[in-house]
């Protein structure tokens, strides 16, 4: 009788473990629409089944859906839901797969209970590696980030099951989804079959070999025309848009945020004494550090174009994934340690979970202190003791206070709401901090508590925590391609061409309206610069098309300028914007590149106006050969 009610325990518990996983992902994920890259690769697949779309400049040469079949699949799924559905059942998918990949890694290395800490704590950090934050594990929108990162992380966990080459076949698949981010898996589990110190000779080998070929491609030109060099006007504009590139301007805050996990991944290899483990910590360090190395060589005074394009310090999440996934096992090493363990955990923990600037000084402190634990006597062992609960009663107070503004927001003295970013940045903050001790309270009281009736109390409670946070977590701004939306601008649809290209000035987005709303291709936009790594003629054409532009805004695709040009000065603003006239009109539509333009401004030629009310009411749309028929009549 005591068997059988412990088997049905033991297969209860699962779904407390299960619901906290789903309790912590609404809290501080959830799905908020097409946003970010997303938008990118929506359009990608949207210009499949509307090949007026592949006018638009983005699309026009090489750029990155010419290297993954996720576009495809993406699409087919659209023409089979409609885009926002399409999206984010995909999302859903791809993240649970994820999270489910990670929890059977995670499994066989550290064993199942420790494994739910480790799944809860890969959601419960930021997540971010990189230069200038761009870029973050499990992104919270669809790209083909996710079902890479799904297919890596089964393909890891094939190779701890001893499954290792369906784990192999796996990695090489998901090559053909994101090959920037499958290429770290796949060097990760060829790490994994080799001993380490084969796998440090082969990475250093390789960095040196691709050292040398960047050498002998920037000085001799018999070289460069086999190896593609990256000259002066494409190189600036590459700098300019997408400055994370290159790791010789990451700032201090950047190499805060991706030293961390090498530290992290330190304290582990030294504090746990199974081999696999430590075997592990070794390789993924091994592979983050060889991907920051190729990185440098790429931003030389001569890159090669094609280190530049394989973005290689993306490596680093792989560093990032096992590092966290790690953490709870290494918690649980190094807590017992009566000298400096508890405030060592506590550090830990808050190195992974801090906003960027402090993250590398604890991460740096718990391993000082854990080094030097055999030399703390035992009345500063008491001292540490009580540092911990200071420590950890000020955090969860402090966390407290923070994340009320979620429940009730506040207003500033002068009677104005606070700065959403500001506020946000805190609250998740904060959030992260409640999403660690609520996850040790689960876990804490499955293993005290021995009844089912505690496995079915925290299952409810978990349960009503995720009902009360279901509609936030998947409340969006706005929809994207719409049949409302559609509908209300059928008048502007029915008067552009489908492969008239459009502009809207003052930028009101970073593209989507045309692509998505108005289905047709963008004049410039910020999303659509995003490919100047990957063309010379695409980076020659934004620079071009900017210059254009000159009489109406600045280049907004000089991202690394206005960010030098912003510090001290607050909030960006949009005083790089002109008012439309009918001169600089003129002026902007002599480009036979340019078909319409959309403006609040009334300046003559006869515009369409826009009727109906909402946020386009009285904007024009300008028929660019009408302006410059009445150019040419002058």
């Amino acid at each position: 009788m005591h068997s059988s009610n412990f088997g049905f325990r033991s297969k209860l518990t699962p779904l407390p473990l299960a619901l906290l996983l789903v309790t912590l992902w609404l809290a501080l994920h959830g799905y908020h629409g097409l946003t970010g890259d997303g938008q990118i690769y929506a359009f990608q697949a949207i210009a499949r089944l509307h090949p007026n779309l592949t006018a638009d400049l983005y699309l026009q040469n090489a750029s990155q859906d010419q290297f993954t079949l996720f576009s495809p699949v993406y699409a087919w799924c659209i023409r089979l839901l409609g885009l926002e559905h399409a999206a984010r059942l995909l999302t859903l998918v791809c993240s649970a797969w994820f999270l489910a990949a990670a929890w059977s890694f995670a499994s066989a290395v550290v064993g199942r209970g420790t494994a739910w800490l480790a799944v809860a704590f890969l959601l419960i950090i930021a997540g971010d590696f990189g230069g200038s934050g761009v870029f973050r594990i499990l992104d919270p929108f669809l790209t083909a980030r996710l079902p890479a990162e799904a297919l890596i992380m089964t393909a890891l966990a094939c190779h701890f099951r001893e499954r290792k080459g369906l784990g192999l076949l796996l990695a090489l698949g998901s090559l053909f989804i994101h090959p920037l981010m499958a290429l770290p898996g796949l060097l990760l589990l060829a790490c994994l079959w080799l001993p380490v110190r084969a796998g440090v000779m082969g990475a250093i080998g390789g960095v040196f070999a691709i050292l040398a070929i960047a050498l002998v491609a920037g000085n001799g030109p018999e070289a460069s025309a086999l190896v593609t060099v990256m000259d002066a006007p494409w190189l600036d504009v590459v700098r300019e848009r997408s400055q994370f590139l290159f790791l010789q301007v990451w700032s201090m805050r950047d190499w805060d945020i991706n030293a961390q996990p090498f530290i992290s991944l330190g304290l582990t290899a030294i504090s746990v004494e199974d081999q696999r483990i430590r075997k592990l910590c070794a390789t993924a360090a091994l592979v983050g550090a060889s991907g920051l190395a190729v990185a440098l060589i790429g931003g030389l005074n001569d890159p090669v174009a094609l280190l530049v394009q394989g973005q290689a310090w993306r490596w680093l999440w792989m560093t990032v994934v096992i590092g966290a996934a790690l953490v709870p096992i290494t918690v649980r090493a190094v807590w017992t340690d009566n000298n400096c363990g508890p405030v060592c955990a506590l550090l830990l923990v808050s190195a992974w979970t801090l906003p960027a600037g402090g993250r590398m000084i604890c991460g740096l402190l718990a391993l000082i202190l854990w080094l030097t634990r055999a030399r703390i006597s035992s009345r500063l062992a008491a001292y540490c003791r009580w540092v911990a609960v200071a420590l950890g009663v000020g955090i969860v107070v402090w966390a407290l206070v923070k994340s009320w503004p979620v429940v009730q927001p506040s207003t500033a003295p002068s009677g104005r709401a606070p700065p959403s970013d500001a506020l946000q940045g805190e609250s998740l903050l904060a959030l992260r901090f409640l999403a660690v001790l609520l996850a040790a309270l689960v876990i804490g009281g499955l293993k005290t508590g021995r009844t089912m009736r505690m496995s079915m109390l925290i299952s409810t409670m978990l349960l009503v925590l995720s009902i009360c946070m279901l509609q936030a977590a998947f409340k969006q701004s706005h929809t994207l391609a719409a049949a409302a939306d559609r509908r209300e601008f059928a008048d502007w649809e029915n008067a552009i061409p489908p492969a008239g290209t459009v502009l809207v000035a003052p930028m009101r987005d970073v593209g989507a309206f045309v692509w998505f709303t108005l289905e047709r291709p963008n004049y410039l936009a910020l999303d659509q610069s995003s490919g100047v790594v990957f063309s010379r003629k695409t980076a020659l054409e934004v620079r071009r098309r900017s210059e254009i532009l000159l009489p109406l805004m600045d280049p907004d695709w000089k991202i690394m300028t206005n960010l030098r040009a912003q510090v001290g000065r607050g909030p960006k603003n949009e005083a790089g914007m002109r008012p439309l006239t009918a001169g600089n009109l003129m002026q902007v539509c002599a480009d036979p590149q340019l078909g319409f333009v959309i403006a609040p401004e009334q300046v003559g030629f006869d515009p369409l106006r826009h009727e109906h009310a909402g946020a386009w009411k009285d904007w024009n749309l300008y028929d660019c050969s009408k302006v410059r028929s009445a150019r040419s009549a002058t």
